[in-house]
């Protein structure tokens, strides 16, 4: 049974208000004020907040904003009542996150409907999505149960084959399209002006390429290409805009699902500005390790080029081969053609700068 906090100061419209609740197989938990009505959120953790704007104490506007800043409170959906029907009153409660509104008197049917919609909302929103083909057009067949996004959304994405070494997309590019690596391999990297490369990311499977790009609205910054043979599924620009800028709520679950790697990425570029080759080196090989990693017996095996490697380090093919000349020397690695073992990734990760 679904539990709803209804927070209201007049006793009739609230005892009415629940009452209509309870009839429709709701558990209805009352506060007579918005201080109250925050305790009782906190505690009880509702599934849905009904709240009154004009009460003594703490007025809707407050509450929202007290719960909207604690986490455990801040996901609850929330519906204001109000007797006001001026534009600068919904504008200011949507700014601070309300996901709905009632205008007083409103009858069972217009309630009823308001609360079915979006405890529904909510539990699309609060499902976990696999990061696979198949998860990623769920996510986007759920977005399609709200109303703004049905029509907005296309049927042009799809699967893609690409062969190795074949391009993405390339370097100043005009962007057209958000990838999703579903199976293989896929390196992005820059070139300077004579040609050689510096590898900014390795993606595997379940990482999104090419998202911020899009959302500058520049042309790409760097080129994308397979390592090996790979599945992708290519999402439309305009798909891609519609999930972030028609409903506030799928953009927040489209965000999340996309900034899973964001976080790495950058402290990996801030650790190359920084360390030394050697650390970078040590480095490189445990970021292949955590994205490309195969078990061979009792040790972890990476199988990448070394002009790659070279690539990710920021460093020269014959630097970065002589500093896995010592490294196996020190027994930290062991090497087999372009097969590396990595013999201990505790001490590769301790590296001194």
């Amino acid at each position: 049974m679904k539990k709803i906090l209804l927070i209201e100061d007049n006793q009739e419209i609230r005892e009415n208000t629940a009452e209509i609740l309870s009839l429709a197989n709701y558990s209805v938990l009352e506060a007579e004020n918005g201080k109250a009505g925050v305790e009782l959120a906190k505690s009880e953790r509702p599934d849905l907040i009904i709240c009154d704007i004009m009460m003594p104490q703490l007025d809707g506007y407050g509450v929202l904003h007290m719960l909207s800043k604690n986490p455990a409170t801040s996901s609850i959906p929330f519906i204001f009542l109000t007797a006001k029907s001026e534009k600068e009153d919904f504008r200011k409660g949507m700014n601070l996150g309300a996901d709905d509104y009632l205008t007083k008197p409103f009858d069972d049917l217009e309630l009823l409907d308001a609360v079915e919609m979006r405890l529904k909302k909510n539990e699309i929103l609060k499902a976990e999505f696999n990061k696979s083909v198949e998860g990623i057009d769920s996510f986007i067949q759920e977005a399609r149960g709200f109303e703004d996004l049905n029509k907005l959304l296309s049927d042009k994405r799809k699967v893609t084959v690409f062969k190795k070494k074949q391009h993405l997309f390339m370097e100043g590019y005009r962007t057209t399209a958000l990838y999703f690596l579903n199976k293989g391999k896929i390196k992005t990297f820059k070139a300077n002006e004579e040609g050689r490369e510096y590898i900014t990311n390795l993606y595997k499977d379940g990482d999104f390429i090419g998202y911020l790009d899009l959302l500058e609205e520049t042309p790409y910054r760097e080129s994308a290409v397979a390592l090996e043979d790979s599945e992708v599924y290519i999402i439309p620009k305009e798909d891609f805009f519609t999930l972030l800028n028609h409903n506030r709520d799928i953009a927040n679950k489209f965000i999340k699902l996309l900034s899973d790697n964001l976080a790495d990425r950058e402290e990996r570029l801030l650790k190359l500005a920084y360390n030394s080759v050697r650390k970078r080196v040590a480095e490189a090989l445990l970021l292949v390790e955590k994205q490309y990693q195969q078990q061979a017996g009792d040790k972890t095996q990476i199988s990448i080029t070394r002009e790659d490697l070279a690539s990710i380090v920021g460093a020269s093919k014959e630097t970065v081969i002589r500093t896995l000349a010592d490294f196996k020397d020190e027994k930290l690695i062991d090497s087999q053609g372009s097969r590396i073992f990595i013999l201990d990734s505790a001490k590769l990760a301790k590296m001194r700068n």
